[in-house]
């Protein structure tokens, strides 16, 4: 049996020699290479956090103690540790593991798969609540580049709760290398902690208590010193600044050293931050070697090179052409991305025009306000990012460029269904949060073709238009640069007397063979491309005129969605259907691939079908 064989519970490592310790760090790694290169997952970012992980686990008390995780990326390690191991055949497969946290999995984990920045925030909440136990938030320099992250830090520096600890991982990456100045924090200080420091400080009091001085000249004095012991042993940090007890830079790869060190951190009766050196992907050469993205998140692949078992043009790339291609006809397009350049489709413009795209970091918010501040000086910004992240900025959308009615176009990629990275990560929101927002324009292209023409279409649009688009398989490669699109403007596929079925984005293709399914049926049904969710196209009314029955179908919820668009449309002009809506329900979507979560939700051809016979049969 193996060691990690033996190892159900987190107090299994506690008996362990450190010779044992280190043949379990391989045998994990191994591991996870091998379960990953089956199902595909979050690679890199747990091959670094192995030792980080079982020091955590052997020095503190998981569950009494409680252990956060920003964003989750790094909890493989974490779950093999708690009793998971068995389930990793499965792992983001429909009905296996999560690949986050989950709290329906086990007592270890608090937080549900999360979007970046937000470990600070539920770490603060939890500690000011009183817990009893330690909490522990573990957060990437990444993530750190995150607004939210701040906001916490500044509060925590002023409310300081006890039993607080929070370790900062920084192996330079967020998807891609951190940027902007925080990403120098590794450059910085050292041992706050140092136990010379210590001695120093308190033999200052006793110096300063002997001293005849009183009131502001004082503390003056005592705080001008005690500045100055700091600044021989190390210089300041940001932390600093905020007054809050730091030690770094510590190998996050050297487990008797991180044992010591949060034990020590465990001592103080304040917030403690360890700062930790991690190398992402440790222990896999191929992931080590990729500049771009160091293997973060990867499908099947071949352990031996590294390389993806399957490749295949995505919509990603595809929209990353035509964005390209539009650059270089466009001197004023402007590329901007939230840490995550090549994965939301600006590779491409990154290569041909490179002081032409910025990376902001892990800062929606900020992105979205930045491209507003370009469009008033006369550029047109593009904002590409996924459809979850997004509505991290839903305020600046509304008011920095909506209100301003500024030319920001904003590609929303993994829109709708996105299968394996569950609740958090689907895109199934932004037709309902876009649509309300006054000068907003909504594109919902059916395939690549409409998608680099609606991308045409934007770069000359006077105004803020967004274009979303589902994480999925380009079937052809389109011609680049395409005709552009009227916007409002919809596409009637077929006829119908009995059925029109209005369909958007990915769901044009579920509704034609819907369609085809209820004439073998005896029901004439017709189909509509809808392509803008708004404006809408007002032909649809008229298509519709004929039928008694209207279906729509979308990759978003049904609330507020683009069905609840088209039942305000046909309420305005008084005409009375029968409608059915086929969407996401209300609920949070679970992981699984993408079709077999539509199935799951009745978003599938064979369910719709069903569904529309039925109301039929009873209409």
């Amino acid at each position: 049996m193996s060691i990690l064989e033996s190892i159900n519970a987190p107090s299994d490592l506690r008996g362990l020699s450190q010779e044992e310790l280190e043949i379990l760090c391989e045998e994990i790694r191994t591991f996870i290479l091998d379960k990953v290169s089956k199902t595909g997952g979050h690679l890199s970012p747990n091959l670094g956090v192995v030792e980080l992980t079982l020091a955590l686990h052997r020095v503190f008390d998981s569950p009494r103690d409680r252990i956060i995780w920003d964003v989750g990326h790094q909890a493989y390690v974490h779950k093999l540790v708690t009793g998971r191991q068995a389930d990793f055949d499965n792992l983001r497969h429909t009905g296996g593991l999560s690949g986050y946290p989950s709290r329906d999995e086990s007592p270890h984990d608090f937080v549900e798969n999360s979007h970046a920045s937000t470990s600070l925030s539920y770490a603060a909440g939890h500690a000011l609540a009183g817990y009893p136990g330690y909490t522990i938030a573990v957060i990437g320099d990444g993530a750190l580049t995150g607004g939210m992250a701040y906001e916490a830090l500044n509060h925590i520096a002023v409310t300081r709760p006890e039993r607080l600890i929070i370790v900062v991982n920084d192996n330079g990456r967020s998807y891609a290398p951190t940027v902007g100045g925080l990403a120098s924090l590794a450059t910085l200080a050292h041992y706050r902690m140092d136990p010379r420091y210590e001695t120093m400080k308190h033999a200052l009091g006793r110096l300063l208590r002997g001293i005849p001085l009183v009131g502001d000249t004082a503390d003056e004095l005592a705080g001008r010193l005690k500045e100055a012991v700091k600044q021989i042993l190390e210089p300041s940090t940001v932390f600093d600044a905020l007054d809050l007890k730091y030690t770094g830079q510590i190998d996050g790869h050297d487990i008797p050293l991180l044992e010591e060190t949060l034990r020590t951190a465990m001592a103080y009766d304040q917030p403690v931050i360890v700062h930790v050196v991690t190398e992402k992907g440790s222990g896999y050469d191929p992931a080590i070697q990729d500049e771009e993205e160091k293997l973060h998140g990867v499908a099947s692949f071949d352990v031996t090179t590294g390389k993806a078992l399957k490749t295949e043009l995505k919509l990603t790339d595809v929209a990353g052409r035509a964005l390209a291609e539009a650059a270089a006809t466009h001197p004023d397009l402007i590329g901007i991305s939230a840490a995550m350049v090549s994965s939301a489709g600006l590779k491409q413009m990154r290569q041909r025009f490179p002081d032409r795209v910025f990376d902001t970091g892990i800062a929606e918010q900020y992105a979205v306000t930045m491209a507003a501040g370009m469009a008033m000086a006369g550029k047109k910004p593009v904002v590409a990012i996924y459809s979850a992240f997004l509505q991290r900025a839903f305020d600046q959308i509304v008011a920095d460029v909506a209100l301003h009615d500024l030319h920001v176009i904003f590609l929303v990629d993994r829109a709708g269904i996105t299968g394996p990275d569950g609740p958090s990560h689907h895109g199934v929101f932004d037709i309902s949060y876009l649509r309300m927002i006054p000068n907003m324009v909504v594109g919902v292209p059916a395939d690549a073709a409409e998608l680099c023409a609606m991308i045409e279409t934007a770069v000359d649009h006077d105004g803020p238009i967004a274009i979303r688009y589902p994480k999925g398989a380009a079937v052809s490669v389109p011609s680049i640069p395409a005709e552009p699109l009227e916007i409002g403007e919809a596409e009637l596929l077929t006829d119908g007397s009995d059925v029109l079925l209005v369909a958007a984005g990915r769901m044009v293709e579920v509704a034609a063979k819907v369609a085809g399914d209820l004439v073998e049926s005896g029901v004439d049904a017709g189909v509509v491309n809808a392509r803008w969710v708004k404006p809408l196209d007002p032909r649809i009314l008229e298509w519709a005129a004929p039928v008694k029955h209207v279906v729509t179908l979308e990759d978003n919820v049904i609330a507020g969605g683009f069905g609840a668009a088209v039942m305000e449309a046909f309420a305005k002009a008084g005409m009375q259907k029968n409608f059915t809506c086929v969407g996401v329900p209300d609920d949070f979507l679970p992981f699984g691939s993408a079709s077999d979560v539509m199935s799951a939700v009745g978003m599938d051809p064979e369910s719709v079908l069903k569904r529309i016979l039925a109301v039929i049969d009873h209409r």
